[in-house]
């Protein structure tokens, strides 16, 4: 991936959050039971913070922010990507958005070692944890779902 400028980086960014904010808004919608339509909900809002956060980059303040290590169990490193589609099966939604975040995490992860400033690596690095953690709880989701229906 190659941008112009570093504002470039920050509006590719912010435009994929602003995407993944629309699916899982979309995804509540269109889920029928209400548990599954709050967690996406839940999902959404965090997009937004994310957006906040590229969108304030310099002035987010990250002292109380809580670093700690995120487990990848990969469930959807090893996932082929399937396109949404209105209407598809929790199941499937589950593994598109992890693969979603899976995509964002590793951008995040790129874009911290390229930045020079403390400050942007900071930002950079909360965005990791923050997409890392997005896609543990959907991997185990799916997991938890699938081991339900028998897998």
């Amino acid at each position: 991936m190659s941008f112009e400028n570093f504002q470039d980086i920050i509006d590719f960014a912010y435009d994929k959050e602003k995407e993944a904010e629309a699916f899982y808004l979309e995804a509540s919608e269109m889920e029928s039971m209400s548990g599954h339509r709050e967690l996406f909900k839940e999902f959404a809002e965090e997009e937004r913070k994310h957006q906040d956060m590229l969108k304030n980059m310099e002035k987010t303040d990250l002292s109380e922010y809580k670093w700690k290590w995120i487990p990848d169990i990969k469930r959807s490193n090893y996932q082929v990507e399937i396109p949404y589609e209105k209407g598809m099966a929790y199941r499937d939604i589950l593994l598109l958005a992890s693969k979603r975040e899976e995509k964002a995490l590793a951008l995040y992860n790129e874009l911290q070692v390229k930045m020079e400033s403390d400050q942007l690596k900071k930002v950079f690095k909360a965005l990791c944890q923050e997409e890392a953690k997005h896609k543990l709880k959907l991997e185990t989701l799916l997991d938890d779902y699938m081991a339900t229906m028998g897998d």
